[in-house]
This record gives structure tokens, sequence and C-alpha cells, in this order.
């Protein structure tokens, strides 16, 4: 079978078809209706949108939370609805979500916050779960303030470790909630370099390629990196083709939804 055939009949990891989302905060108002969106095995998304749209409202319908009030989601190719929770545990733990400023328990050191899911769904011995925490401070450059508590941190600092704790599972996807808000152009290319290290099969990952899907308010950073992009707005999901190549005027256009005087 050629590569060509491999990559065309493999499964989607995420898929809605003429999907209506609504708002986690309030189920009558619609974010986005007729999406029609796929996310293949080694894509790496960017979803644009302006402070309001409901970003944060589709990270959540990507990773099956919040599901569509019509059309269809399908999660590894499984049409997911409501109702069947514990059948899907397996399934779910196959995406990993960085939620908006890290959404640390702050009771708990940052080692323990990522030992969490490991101590819940793996059988690692004490040893194991260590080797494994350090190897996911590690990877977000945080393996030096291992046993601080989040309110001692930044946010990003917090954010990254949302990062750590989103890896531990080796999910095969990773949803990121605007990973680089409020980052300064250093913190930003900190955190961009490590996800295109993921993105090409980073050691603490197995060095299996991850699958991305990031939210944020300006595609200018992610010019060069991503390579799928789309753009919230006015109700709908609108796919990109040039981003990498377009004018910092047409992105904001494709932002905004309008013309620019």
């Amino acid at each position: 079978m050629s590569e060509q055939s491999e990559v065309t009949t493999a499964t989607p990891m995420i898929e809605m078809v003429d999907a209506t989302l609504t708002s986690l905060a309030d189920p009558r108002r619609v974010i986005a209706e007729d999406v029609n969106w796929t996310v293949m095995p080694g894509d790496y998304w960017v979803i644009g949108g302006l402070h309001g749209v409901g970003k944060s409202d589709f990270i959540a319908a990507a990773g099956g939370t919040l599901l569509p009030t019509r059309g269809k989601y399908r999660l590894f190719g499984k049409e997911i609805e409501y109702g069947f929770e514990r059948e899907l545990v397996q399934t779910r733990l196959r995406i990993g979500v960085v939620f908006d400023g890290g959404r640390l328990l702050n009771h708990l050191s940052l080692a323990e916050n990522v030992a969490l899911p490991m101590q819940y769904h793996l059988a690692l011995s004490h040893d194991e779960l260590l080797a494994r925490v350090s190897e996911l401070l590690e990877a977000v450059d945080l393996l030096s303030v291992a046993n601080a508590f989040p309110a001692s941190i930044s946010r990003n600092r917090q954010q990254r470790v949302g990062l750590a704790r989103a890896m531990a599972l080796r999910p095969e996807v990773i949803l990121l909630d605007g990973p680089l808000t409020g980052l300064d152009p250093t913190d930003s290319n900190s955190w961009i370099e490590i996800l295109d290290r993921l993105a090409e099969g980073h050691p603490a990952m197995g060095g299996k390629p991850a699958t991305l899907v990031a939210t944020t308010h300006d595609f200018r950073p992610w010019r060069g990196h991503a390579r799928q992009f789309a753009a919230l707005r006015q109700k709908h999901l609108r796919l990109l083709r040039h981003v990498s190549t377009d004018t910092e005027e047409h992105l904001m256009r494709e932002m905004v939804g309008k013309d620019l005087d």
C-alpha cells in the first residue's frame, strides 16, 4: 500500500458533521453552526477567534465534553452521544486537554498535579511514577520547581504544568485552550518550541507524533509551525488555506470577518 493510500484511509481523530455547537456556560447561546471539520492523525490545527467568540467552548466540543445539539460528532471513528460515559472512558483517555490557565489543584504540588491522572489510570510503582513525573516536568522545563505549589508560580508556568499533566497518559491528541494568551514573545516562542517537538514526536510521548489543536487570538506566532488553520467568527468555522504567507492585515480580516478601513 502506498503512503498516500495510508494517509487517505486513516480514521479521523475528531470529526464534526453539520454540527451546531453551544456554550458550556449558556446552552441557549450558539457559538458555531453547520460545522464540518475533520482532524486527521498528525494534524497541527490552530483555531483563531476574537475574545468572546467561544474558543474555549470549541475546545470542549472538540474533546467531547460538550456535544453538538445538532449534527454528528465522532471521536476516533466512534459516534459519541450522551449517556454512554462509562463505555467511553478508554476512548476519552486518548485525548489530553490543556485548560486556559492550567486549572491545577492548588492544594497539590506541581509534581502531584502531574501524577494525578497516572495514579487514577495506570498501575505504576512509586519509583516508576516519580520517574515519569520527572520526565514530564523536564519536558516543559519545570523540573526544578516540581515541589512548588501552583500559587507560587506564574500563570504561564501553571499552564505548562497543565501540558505536562495532559501528556501523562501519552494521548494521541492534545487540545490546548489559548496556550499563548497573555505571554510575551519569549514565552510564546518557548511554548511553540515544545509543541513543535510534540508534533514531531517527543521522547516523553514515546517518540510518536502528537496531533495538536490549539486556539488563539493571533495567528501570527503560529505561522511556519501549525499546518492547518481555521477562524471561528460570526458563528461559523472558516477553514483557511494560506496563513503561512498571508499578510498581517489579511490575517486580522479573517479573524474579524470584515474589511478593515
